[in-house]
């Protein structure tokens, strides 16, 4: 997976209005090897970005990896070798790394709760909380990590949520007019309590999320719908709880701190 214009984009962003005008300096632009290192123990992803950075400067690069998106590596491991012109590769170097670090926090991140949950029938997924215009690479990320993706747009699915029913005033109606207007989509409804599930139960539509629930009340909920909807539990969800929520018999759970707040990871480019 690989978007090219936003490889350009971030390229142009380095490089407006005058170029690299410190590599520029240099006289001897020789072929040079370099190798991307990993600075952490963590899990890869990014790499075919990372390649396009490089190629972007120069098609000639050669640009060979060492370990795959999704694999584990520890410290220290080199996880791709670079060949070229000095100015193109050192042009391309931090935008590059910037593809690795972010894609590769994601990953190590959403891996971090998927281990959590090891045994379980049940998955992680992320949300539409991610950065501006970086979506496509974060939800990449939660992929090579072991996660789902979530809905990528407001046109994915319907999803009534709780200020949707604060306008509206009645879940109800609203579920029920989402269903005259589905079109085709799947329709989620979130809840926070137990009295709007028992308020649409004997509705028909694909998924019920749980927000913000105890885990007592999460297993009265899931046994009040009896599998008749699939299940998502969301809101406060963190390493400490996210085992506990899984053995409610919830099968999603959507997390957040996945994108928005997952730690980048460090990568070095040594020549």
């Amino acid at each position: 997976m690989i978007n090219k214009n936003l490889v350009k984009q971030a390229i142009s962003e380095d490089l407006r209005p005058l170029g690299d005008i410190t590599s520029q300096l240099l006289k001897n632009n020789k072929r040079i090897k370099a190798k991307i290192i990993s600075n952490e123990n963590c899990i890869i992803g990014g790499l075919n970005f990372a390649k396009e950075a490089f190629k972007y400067s120069d098609k000639k690069i050669i640009f060979k990896t060492k370990t795959k998106d999704g694999n584990k590596v520890k410290k220290g491991k080199v996880i791709a070798i670079v060949k070229g012109k000095a100015r193109a590769i050192l042009k391309s170097e931090r935008v590059a790394l910037n593809f690795l670090s972010l894609i590769s926090g994601v990953a190590t991140t959403t891996r971090k709760f998927v281990d959590k949950i090891k045994g379980k029938k049940c998955k992680i997924c992320c949300t539409r909380k991610t950065a501006p215009n970086l979506r496509i690479i974060q939800k990449y990320g939660v992929k090579m990590g072991g996660g789902l993706n979530h809905r990528f747009n407001l046109s994915d699915e319907i999803l009534i949520k709780d200020n949707h029913i604060a306008v509206d005033g009645n879940i109800r109606k609203l579920v029920k007019r989402a269903i005259k207007n589905r079109k085709g989509k799947k329709i989620t409804v979130e809840v926070d309590n137990l009295n709007q599930l028992k308020k649409i139960l004997d509705l028909k539509f694909n998924r019920l999320l749980f927000d913000n629930m105890s885990i007592k009340n999460l297993r009265k909920g899931i046994k009040l719908i009896k599998n008749k909807y699939e299940t998502e539990a969301s809101g406060g969800v963190s390493l400490n709880n996210v085992r506990k929520i899984a053995a409610t018999g919830v099968k999603r759970i959507s997390v957040g701190q996945i994108t928005h707040s997952a730690p980048s990871i460090n990568f070095n480019l040594k020549i």
